[in-house]
């Protein structure tokens, strides 16, 4: 798997870039991580899961996708067909780290400039959008509260938890917590529980 290093305000994060369908497992599994906390599930266990967790069929289809392999034209239907069925919106050309974690898994947009860390949470009613074709770069471990949106090109930092309903216009620092309209820093980030399941990047 390629990696992509990426300098975010005062913090690096470190993003795979899947070159094949053994990649695009491995994302899967740490997805499915975040959820059931096990590392050591099958490919048939992860196929099993996304008839019991709607916000997981979403992501298998999401990973697979992230590969232009001789199952692209498949996969990028079936993940065309789950963003009709639940209001999602995440291209596949979209850089994601490891560990996606889509809560409710109702109306989330992402632009497919946008740049996800690892061990991110999407809520519900998210958005991360642009304009202007350059979207957020957003850190590792950063959970993002439900009906967030998310302007144009702003850096937030890993360790970062950001309120319901927040408007992010501008960058948000490593270790904080931001809310309000348009968002700003009220304190330390005292919420790293919301990140569970944490995969380790190796």
């Amino acid at each position: 798997m390629n990696l992509k290093r990426i300098k975010i305000l005062d913090t690096d994060t470190v993003v795979p870039i899947p070159q094949n369908y053994k990649d695009c497992i491995t994302l899967l599994k740490s997805d499915y991580f975040r959820i059931g906390g096990d590392k050591n599930i099958t490919f048939l266990q992860l196929w099993v899961a996304t008839f019991r967790n709607h916000c997981f069929r979403y992501n298998f289809w999401l990973r697979l996708s992230a590969h232009k392999g001789v199952l692209y034209p498949f996969c990028k239907w079936m993940l065309h067909r789950c963003s009709i069925k639940y209001g999602l919106d995440i291209p596949s050309s979209t850089i994601i780290g490891y560990g996606l974690y889509i809560g409710h898994g109702y109306g989330i947009i992402v632009n497919p400039t946008a740049i996800i860390g690892n061990n991110v949470n999407l809520s519900q009613f998210t958005t991360i959008g642009s304009n202007e074709g350059k979207a957020a770069v957003i850190g590792d471990n950063v959970y993002i509260g439900p009906g967030v949106c998310i302007v144009e090109d702003v850096k937030i930092g890993s360790n970062v938890c950001i309120g319901a309903g927040a408007v992010v216009t501008k960058d948000i620092p490593s270790g904080s917590t931001a809310a309000g309209v348009p968002a700003k820093v009220i304190g330390v980030n005292k919420h790293e529980d919301y990140i569970l399941n944490k995969w380790i990047c190796q």
